[in-house]
Parts: structure tokens; C-alpha cells; sequence
């Protein structure tokens, strides 16, 4: 990568290849699992759109985690052929989120699981694409693109610190306080923090706001009695559905568009992942990203064949990385397989799962103020000149108006529209649009 980010191996805790002792790589693994945690909205609310049962609702759950937990491992361990090896563990994707429940809508599960397959194997298909992509990305666009990720988490992580659910929500003082706190904690512990507390302060940041919230909001004691409920194992469902998988080509169109803006979205983690994990690099290494793509289509497709929601690769995790200087792939391995053990755990993934929505916010603003910076580091550490500005500038703009005017694109045709839904992939196609027609008589 740009000199401008060339940090040095020896300012990195825990490098990409170290194995970090077992307490720290246990409380580790543990923080990144809290904001994997955070995912699991996607198949609570898919479930609840489509009027599925309590059971329905927890089997959905599990089968979601097996598979992130599943496509964590593989994308960190450093299997040959398949896997970035960098720490960059799966969650539950939301981009997929709308199109699942067309498709959920038309032809129930076994549409949904059938046309997640697909996008899968899509994603499979375009991965190799990636090496041949150099020209098409130069170093200034491979930062606008990193800061982009972390740009398009925006409206959801301030919606959630100010404990916003719905369009119209008042304000509430109290949650605010939390979330404003919990993000303090945080800042402060990694500005100042010394040791484990600068590691883990993502980790000692979430239990203060958890802990400022239990105290000040009612509420939040009594979603605790949820926990209480739940039994501490479960294995999931298996009924006739399980094995009905059915594709259309009706839902065809739009399934491939969003898996185009997913493996555009992994992408943009993956650079950003391995920026932070070989900080000396002078220039992007493509094929730990193509391998990461591969991984990150076949965990979806993984994810379709257990009757899961789609899995995607999470940038606050890596934002996460880059924070605590920590990046061993071990530790998102560790987080994979302890992932995989919290679903058959319905109390625990309970008690992770009723943390205050201005925590999980709080969290989030920090992960993304790191992969916005590293990439904004980076766009701008190259020798600039009018072209460029007209690139970044014109992409951003455009970008920012899916999240700033969602209306003006409602009427988008459907078969694109997925292109539209936020900053992400507007600015990045039109990024490598603008920066080919000004190069195309070079």
C-alpha cells in the first residue's frame, strides 16, 4: 500500500500470522463476536416480516450462525485455494435482507434458500474477475472504495446511538446518554488505554454503556427475562422443508445485482483487511482477495443450503482490527468456532442479543471511524491532480445521494435498484467509470 500507511509491523500487537496467547486470543475472539452478535437482527427481522413461528424464528438463527461461523474459519484459516487469511469474519448480511423476502414472499423458504445458492455462486464466479482489475483500480480508488464501507454504515450506527428504530422515533435522553457514553469508553480507553485495556476497549466500551443502561432504563431489565426463558442448548429443526430447494427465474435478475454489490462490498473489506494486516505493502496483493471473495460467495452459498440468511464479510470487525492493532487471523477462527457453539446455545445468544441498540451504535461509529480514515489515507497519500479530484469528487457525491435522497431513486428499475440502496456501490462504479473515460486516450 501508499507509504502514507505504512505503520510498520512492529506497531501491530498481534500480526496476521502470530498466535496470540490463549487469554488474549479467547477475550479477543470474544470481543469480535459482539459485533458479529449484532447481525443477528437480519433473521429476526426476516422472520417476523414473514410471520414465522418462535421455532421457525431460533432454527433461522442457527442455521445463519453455523454458516458465518463457518465462513469465518474458512476465510482466515488460510485453506489453500479459498480464504484471505486475513481477519475478516462473516456476519449476517443485510444487503440481502430486501431481496430474501421477495423471494421468501413468492415461494417461501425454499425460493429464498434456492436463490441465495445462486448469488452464491455468483459471487464464486466473479471472484477470479479480481486479479484482472488493476488497471480498472488504481490505489486512489482502492481507498475511496475502503472509506466508502465504512461511510455506508453511517445512517444505520447513528440511528442505533440515538436508539432510533423507526422513521419518526423521538429522541429518548436516556439512550442517548448510553450510546454517547458506551462511544467515550471506548475512545478514551484506545487513546489512553495502556495494554489489555487499549486491546479490549471496543469490549470494556459495550459492558459500560450495557451497565449505564441497566441502571438508568428499566427496560432493559426486563428484556433481560428473555434470557431467563431460553435453555441453554437446542439443536435446530430439521423438517421437510430442509430439503425443498427451488430457483426462479423470475427472482434471477435481482439476486445476481445484489450479489454484484456484495462481492463489491467484500471487496472493500478485504483491501481495507489486508491494509491493516501487512501495513508495509506497496501495492495491493490480489490474490488473497480473490480468495477471500471465493470464500465469502461459498459461505453464502453455505448459508442457502442450511436454510440460513445470506452471510457476509463485516467491516466493523476489521474496523475493529485496525483500532486495537490486533490482527492475528487466528482470533476471527476462534470467533468463527465459538460462534458455531453459541447456536446451538438459544440462553446465550439470547443475552448477547438484548444489548442496547445505543451500544451496538456506539460500537459501530468507532469500527467505521477507522475504515473511513484508512481509506481516506490512502486515496489521498498519491501525487493529485484535477482528474483525480473529479473522480473522487463527482463519485462521492453521487454516492452520498442514495443515503441523502433515497426518493430520487425509488424509481429506479428493480433489476438495478440494488446499485442505488446506499454510497457503496453507486460510488464505486462510478468511480471506475469516470477514471476509465479519463484514461481511455492514455
Amino acid at each position: 500500500m501508499s507509504g502514507s500507511l505504512k505503520e510498520g509491523k512492529n506497531k501491530l500487537i498481534f500480526g496476521v500470522n502470530d498466535l496470540p496467547p490463549p487469554g488474549h486470543l479467547l477475550v479477543s475472539a470474544f470481543q469480535h463476536i459482539m459485533l458479529m452478535i449484532m447481525s443477528l437482527s437480519v433473521p429476526i427481522i426476516f422472520a417476523s416480516q414473514i410471520n414465522g413461528s418462535e421455532e421457525f424464528t431460533i432454527n433461522l438463527i442457527t442455521f445463519s450462525m453455523l454458516a458465518a461461523g463457518a465462513g469465518s474459519i474458512i476465510q482466515s484459516v488460510g485453506i489453500p485455494f479459498i480464504g484471505s487469511g486475513y481477519l475478516c469474519p462473516n456476519i449476517c448480511g443485510p444487503s440481502y435482507l430486501s431481496v430474501s423476502l421477495s423471494a421468501a414472499w413468492v415461494g417461501g423458504m425454499p425460493l429464498m434458500r434456492g436463490m441465495i445458492i445462486i448469488a452464491g455462486v455468483v459471487e464464486m464466479i466473479l471472484a477470479p474477475v479480481v486479479e484482472k482489475l488493476r488497471r480498472v483500480f488504481p490505489t486512489y480508488i482502492v481507498g475511496l472504495v475502503v472509506a466508502m464501507v465504512g461511510i455506508s454504515v453511517i445512517k444505520n450506527s447513528v440511528s442505533s446511538l440515538f436508539g432510533l428504530e423507526y422513521r419518526g422515533d423521538a429522541i429518548s435522553s436516556t439512550e442517548l446518554a448510553v450510546g454517547v457514553f458506551s462511544l467515550m469508553v471506548m475512545v478514551l480507553a484506545n487513546l489512553w488505554g495502556k495494554g489489555i485495556v487499549k486491546m479490549y476497549c471496543l469490549l470494556l466500551g459495550m459492558l459500560a454503556g450495557w451497565g449505564l443502561a441497566l441502571l438508568i432504563e428499566p427496560a432493559y431489565l426486563r428484556d433481560l427475562s428473555v434470557v431467563g426463558r431460553a435453555g441453554w442448548f437446542a439443536l435446530p429443526h430439521f423438517g421437510r422443508e430442509f430439503f425443498n430447494i427451488k430457483v426462479s427465474a423470475g427472482m434471477l435478475v435481482p439476486f445476481v445485482i445484489i450479489a454484484i454489490s456484495g462481492s463489491l462490498k467484500s471487496f472493500g473489506n478485504l483491501l481495507a483487511a489486508q491494509s491493516v494486516s501487512e501495513p508495509d505493502l506497496d501495492e495491493v496483493k490480489f490474490g488473497p482477495i480473490k480468495k477471500g471473495l471465493l470464500a465469502d460467495g461459498f459461505s453464502t452459498a453455505l448459508a442457502g443450503l442450511l436454510g440460513g440468511v445470506a452471510v457476509d464479510t463485516s467491516s466493523s470487525n476489521v474496523g475493529l482490527a485496525a483500532a486495537t492493532r490486533v490482527v492475528s487471523r487466528w482470533i476471527s477462527v476462534v470467533a468463527g468456532g465459538i460462534f458455531i457453539l453459541l447456536a446451538f446455545s438459544p440462553k446465550l445468544v439470547a443475552a448477547l442479543s438484548v444489548m442496547p441498540r445505543p451500544v451496538l451504535g456506539a460500537s459501530i461509529i468507532f469500527a467505521a471511524s477507522f475504515m473511513i480514515c484508512i481509506g481516506l489515507r490512502e486515496t489521498f497519500s498519491q501525487k493529485w491532480d484535477n482528474q483525480k479530484t473529479f473522480v473522487v469528487g463527482i463519485s462521492i457525491i453521487f454516492g452520498l445521494s442514495t443515503a441523502f435522497l433515497p426518493n430520487l431513486y425509488a424509481r429506479v428499475p428493480g433489476i438495478i435498484r440494488a446499485l442505488f440502496a446506499n454510497p457503496l456501490p453507486t460510488t464505486t462504479i462510478l468511480a471506475v467509470v469516470l477514471n476509465l473515460l479519463f484514461n481511455a486516450k492514455k
